[in-house]
């Protein structure tokens, strides 16, 4: 059982990991081969917590690395999850199936050409460049635990890449979407992409999202690409709308 047909744009997929390991920066990265060992102890996210397989051919010693693996996660308090791509040894996944492990969530990687995007004619939005207002924004449309935010705001600031923060506000509800968009060299990443449930279906979505993709082109990005959970179908048509079109799947395992 594999993430992705094995038709999948490898050296793609490489440079597309690559970007978005930087777009959303772990706190403690190292290598184990060429297993990428992703831990945040101040932020759940699976992004930031999880194991990277980035070579197809690395699958020695699965047990050994596993378990060292599994160790240095509990010093953080998070059981282990390894990510599967493309670029994960078939070997490894085939273990993991064998050894009871379960695929628990998957997502899509999408890409688009933005010279040639059909950004709708929406009202335009400059971005923020201010983390803190960024962070009450993303809480209050994700309806979040407000105690994230010194650890979102740590994410966003070890952000290397040119980066824009964009935000939509109404006098009644206040923040009702956010978009980040991180632009790495001519890849431009949309991340943080959310609408308020209170404002879904009125083209706000279509709005700060044309935003992100604007700046992203007049700043110099050639391409977008963004991240989605594979079973959001108002999203995904959303991004096919505006010309995206899905490279990849990634998937989640952990041990049952």
């Amino acid at each position: 059982m594999t993430a992705s047909p094995v038709q999948a744009d490898l050296p793609l997929v490489r440079r597309l990991e690559a970007v978005g390991f930087r777009a959303w920066p772990a706190a403690s990265v190292v290598y184990d081969g060429s297993w990428q060992v992703r831990l945040t102890g101040s932020h759940p996210s699976k992004r930031l917590n999880c194991i990277v397989p980035l070579d197809p051919s690395d699958y020695r010693d699965m047990d050994l690395r596993l378990s060292k693996a599994r160790k240095r996660f509990a010093d953080y308090g998070r059981s282990l999850v390894v990510r599967e791509t493309p670029l994960a040894p078939p070997h490894l996944i085939r273990h993991l199936e064998d050894d009871g492990w379960q695929m628990f969530e998957t997502a899509d990687v999408m890409i688009g050409d933005l010279a040639h995007l059909p950004l709708p004619p929406t009202l335009g939005h400059l971005p923020s460049h201010d983390i803190g207002r960024f962070v009450d924004a993303c809480i209050a449309v994700g309806q979040d635990d407000a105690a994230l935010k010194p650890a979102l705001a740590e994410i966003l600031s070890s952000i290397k890449p040119q980066s824009g923060f964009f935000i939509k506000e109404s006098p009644r509800h206040g923040a009702v979407a956010v978009a980040l968009c991180v632009q790495d060299n001519d890849l431009a990443g949309v991340m943080s992409f959310a609408v308020s449930q209170t404002v879904r279906r009125q083209g706000i979505g279509s709005e700060i999202l044309a935003s992100a993709l604007r700046w992203a082109r007049v700043s110099g990005a050639r391409s977008a690409w963004l991240q989605v959970e594979a079973d959001n179908e108002p999203a995904i048509a959303l991004y096919r709308q505006f010309g995206f079109r899905k490279v990849y799947e990634y998937r989640y395992w952990r041990k049952g």
